[in-house]
């Protein structure tokens, strides 16, 4: 796996011209550039184009030379809207960035990023701080909690690799070991820049660092045998995508070593559209007792499993529903690589995928599922038919093509969603882990921003779009398109299925007329199915600003996933 390659691509900045500098002049000035210009060229090396934020007096340097810089500053109603939409961004173009001020900032955006550890997505995290010279023997500066490090100890749990730059003579070194360590490992790391130190210029030369993680030679080769000989004798094998497939962008990969061997394809439900799911050899989302029957039922009956970037969580294994035997599986994550009980350590996941792609096999060919070869129904609006959800998704799935990228929320927003076919691989988003609350409508922002080609579906509930949707404003000034629907149930509907009470219910807002708010977009109230299909129709054709489809629900309405999931949950809760 070469993930450090990018991270050792960096062009000096005119040092023909520094190394022409006469005597009497600042060769300093000319050789090496701030702390704060480093960044930024070195983030512009790793093709981060975009960084998302709310500027606080503790960084407004950094964000004056951001300014200056060709990436593209995009301000957010809050932060934390500014951290999903950066986790949006990374997981599409493989780096996101979030940049806010020192604590109120910061620790606003502590859940966001959390998310982002949790879900292995790329995201940097950069904040200012008081600046050296300020911090006195208990000098009590705004926005300080307990000590000035308090910050940095935070983030010190939620991401892979942390620094402050408060020394010149390593602030280089530090930036460049963060960033490393966050395109090795696609989780969040941190910087943080004292403001008095943004405008610094190191006295010493720096080429930035290059480090080649590879495997180790005899325990990949063991570990192919070992796997060679397992596939070798099973009858039903399948390969279960997870969600490291997206982030080290290993897609094609797993599709030659399918395809090779006609080995048939899942996902996990945090890995979903991995792969195409109009591939010949897909089967579908394995989610445990909570999935679709012919799913579950076909990878449980496998004899040998190759779960490629797969974690087992208990939403990906339907809490803990799965029945998989570990006899029978293979796994292989960035962080270990399994094989029945014996353990590689120094094996990574690209590496093994291409080496067993390459090996010459014969394993069992199998049928795949009739029932997921099936392709969208017509939707045929029913006159006066009240909305449900099941409709709506059926609606839904018609209307997807390959120029969208599904974004969903928690909740039945999710569950359902995860029956929707997509047509290309990673077009589908989700806190499916997490499981963050608002997550949905800032993503769309992050999501559309890194590939302006694509136009985001948000399926958002309406307590979900209380938290976050007023990231609509941000949508609407930078032009953007997306459709918002609103699953409108008054509340929480997957907790009212769990253990129901008045804490479930929220107030009933009228979301389609938020547009009057902000100022811009379309807005659309659905009560029946005919309602659902005109709205949808005209928002597919309103290319000029986002819609919002507010579709009223009745509260204990839900998906048939859902509904298996409540049902478990509701027995953990008693």
């Amino acid at each position: 796996m070469n993930v450090a390659k990018s991270a050792g691509k960096m062009k000096r900045t005119d040092r023909p011209a520094a190394m022409r500098a006469k005597s009497g002049r600042n060769r300093s000035a000319l050789v090496h550039p701030t702390i704060s210009d480093y960044l930024i060229q070195r983030l512009q090396s790793l093709g981060l184009r975009t960084v998302f934020g709310i500027p606080g007096d503790y960084v407004l340097g950094f964000y004056a030379d951001l300014e200056a810089s060709p990436i593209d500053v995009v301000g957010t109603t809050r932060e934390d809207c500014a951290g999903f939409a950066a986790d949006a961004y990374a997981r599409v173009t493989g780096l996101g960035c979030v940049c806010v001020t020192y604590c109120v900032g910061g620790l606003s955006v502590v859940n966001s990023v959390a998310g982002a550890y949790a879900e292995k997505s790329p995201l940097l995290v950069i904040t200012g701080a008081p600046g050296l010279n300020e911090r006195g023997r208990n000098a009590l500066l705004h926005h300080k909690v307990r000590d000035f490090d308090t910050q940095r100890q935070v983030f010190d749990k939620i991401t892979v690799a942390n620094t402050a730059l408060e020394d010149p003579l390593t602030a280089f070194r530090e930036i460049d070991r963060v960033l490393e360590a966050v395109i090795r490992y696609r989780r969040p790391g941190y910087i943080e820049i004292p403001r008095d130190m943004a405008k610094v210029r190191p006295t010493h030369p720096h080429t930035p660092t290059v480090s080649l993680v590879t495997s180790d030679p005899s325990e990949l080769d063991e570990a192919v045998a070992e796997s060679v000989k397992m596939l070798s004798q099973c009858e039903r094998p399948v390969i279960m995508a997870g969600v490291e497939i997206h982030r080290f962008g290993l897609q094609k990969e797993v599709i030659k070593l399918a395809e090779k061997h006609h080995i048939p394809i899942c996902s996990t439900l945090l890995g979903k559209s991995a792969v195409s799911e109009g591939h010949p050899l897909y089967v579908g989302v394995y989610e445990g007792a909570m999935g679709r029957r012919e799913v579950t039922e076909f990878v449980e009956k496998s004899d040998c499993i190759l779960m490629l970037g797969t974690f087992l969580t208990d939403i990906n294994m339907g809490i803990y529903t799965a029945d998989l035997d570990p006899s029978h599986c293979i796994v292989a994550t960035s962080e270990d690589l399994r094989i029945r009980y014996h353990h590689y350590h120094q094996v990574q996941p690209g590496d093994f995928i291409r080496a067993l792609a390459r090996q010459k096999f014969a394993c069992g060919k199998r049928a795949i599922p009739k029932a997921h070869l099936r392709g969208p129904v017509d939707f045929v609006p029913r006159k006066g038919a009240k909305m449900t959800v099941n409709r709506l998704f059926e609606k839904v799935n018609t209307i997807l093509t390959e120029e969208m990228i599904v974004i969903c929320d928690v909740g039945d927003s999710l569950f359902g969603g995860a029956d929707l076919i997509m047509h290309r691989h990673t077009d589908f988003i989700s806190p499916a882990y997490y499981t963050s609350m608002g997550f949905a409508v800032p993503a769309a922002l992050g999501a559309q921003l890194a590939s302006p080609s694509h136009r985001p579906l948000v399926l958002v509930g309406d307590g979900a779009f209380q938290m976050t949707g007023m990231e609509l404003s941000t949508i609407h000034r930078r032009g953007l398109h997306p459709i918002v629907i609103v699953l409108n149930n008054k509340g929480y509907t997957t907790e009212r299925f769990i253990l129901d009470g008045p804490f479930n219910d929220i107030g009933n807002w009228n979301y389609h007329k938020v547009t009057e708010l902000i100022g811009g977009g379309w807005g659309f109230e659905v009560f029946n199915e005919t309602d659902l299909e005109k709205a949808l129709g005209a928002a597919l054709a309103n290319k000029d600003s986002f819609s919002l489809i507010n579709v009223h629900l009745d509260p204990m309405d839900r998906s048939e996933a859902l509904e298996r999931l409540a049902r478990r949950l509701g027995e953990k809760v008693e």
